[in-house]
Parts: structure tokens; C-alpha cells; sequence
């Protein structure tokens, strides 16, 4: 959005604290309190996935154990709330349209707790654009790594990190807060990651599977 966007709440209300982010991305938050964090994860993936024409490969674990892929949505069934037992109780609709509202399913039943366990651990050393920093629980947390740059010559790296937070509000781009000048840009931790509202263990930078 514009560079002075404010972040906003799903429920149109301003963010009590402005001070985090470094700009807001153009993309819904819905009009419910669903979209929070692990969700902005699994909804920036699950865009990039349906947009590239893979939508076949978007499938998400909720918190009850089950696996719940968007092409069993599609065909119109519809899983319980644990994710494993399904009905056809719909009708077949594979359009964004439909995409979006298995994401509010997926934002309802799903969270740091299960999106953690589903996705595997990876060296810092080793990040790419796409990885989570993440720590499962109730509440848990988690950051989506965005964007990257590296050094041509000394190869070192660098990287954005968008978040939503509870409530539900606008994905946006974080600042760095060892950064006095307030650039977004993080350096590869070497051990904890601090970000303006949560800082990440040592071990919790992990990838989709």
C-alpha cells in the first residue's frame, strides 16, 4: 500500500502500535478475526501456490491432525473440524473465489501449533525466501520470510519478514528493531531472532515440506 499506510485491524480499526512496520501489503485481511499470524504465512504460500498454477500442491494440517488439501475442497467436500472426516455438501468450484473461503477454513482450524510440526527445520545459513520463522503454541508466533539479497562478493545475506499478529490485521513488512534507523532489513541470526513484538528461539527457522 501507499508508504504511510497505517496497519489496520480487520475490523478497519487502526493498530494500537504503528511503530513496527516498514510498509503494509496490498492483499485483504477479511472481515473476521481469523487471519492472524501462522495464517498470513499459510495465505501468502497458498497465493503464490494458486497463482503459479499449482494448485493441486496447496494443502494445509489443522490443529486436530488432519490434512486438508484445497483440491478436496474444490470438488466440494468439506472436512470436519479435526480435518479428517469428509462430505460432499457442496458444489465443485475451484475459482479464487472458493480459494478464499477454504483459507478462512484453514485460518479457523489451523495454527502455529500445527503449522510448525508440519514444516521442517532448516539452518539459518541455509534461508530462503518462503521460510518461517516460527514457534508453535497457544500463542505461538510466526514471520514469513519475504525477500532477500546477498552480498555478491562477501556472501553474506539479508532479509524482509512480514507478519499479522492477533487480532487479525493487515500483513505487513517489519522493521528491524537493532536497526536505529528503522530499516526493515535482518541480518542471518545466529542464534535468537528479535523482532518488534516477538523474539524466536535459536532452532526456529523452518520450511514447507
Amino acid at each position: 500500500k501507499s508508504a504511510d499506510a497505517p496497519v489496520r485491524l480487520y475490523n478497519g480499526a487502526p493498530k494500537a502500535r504503528q511503530d513496527v512496520h516498514a510498509a503494509v501489503v496490498d492483499i485483504d485481511t477479511g472481515t473476521k478475526d481469523l487471519q492472524q499470524c501462522a495464517d498470513a504465512a499459510m495465505r501468502l504460500r497458498a497465493e503464490w501456490l494458486f497463482a503459479s498454477g499449482q494448485q493441486d500442491k496447496i494443502a494445509f494440517n489443522f490443529t486436530g491432525g488432519g490434512r486438508v488439501p484445497f483440491k478436496r475442497y474444490a470438488k466440494g467436500e468439506r472436512p470436519d473440524a479435526e480435518g479428517h472426516s469428509w462430505k460432499a455438501t457442496a458444489k465443485p468450484d475451484a475459482s479464487y473465489g472458493a480459494f478464499r473461503k477454504y483459507m478462512d477454513l484453514v485460518f479457523a482450524y489451523a495454527g502455529t501449533a500445527s503449522l510448525e510440526k508440519e514444516l521442517k527445520p532448516v539452518a539459518p545459513s541455509d534461508i530462503q525466501i518462503g521460510d518461517v520463522f516460527i514457534k508453535g503454541g497457544f500463542p505461538g508466533h510466526a514471520v514469513f520470510v519475504i525477500d532477500m539479497a546477498e552480498n555478491s562478493v562477501t556472501k553474506s545475506k539479508r532479509f524482509l519478514l512480514v507478519q499479522s499478529y492477533m487480532p487479525a490485521q493487515d500483513i505487513h513488512v517489519l522493521k528491524n528493531p537493532e536497526n536505529g534507523n528503522g530499516s526493515p532489513w535482518y541480518a542471518v541470526p545466529d542464534d535468537k531472532l528479535v523482532t518488534p513484538e516477538w523474539t524466536f528461539a535459536a532452532g526456529s527457522l523452518r520450511r514447507w515440506n
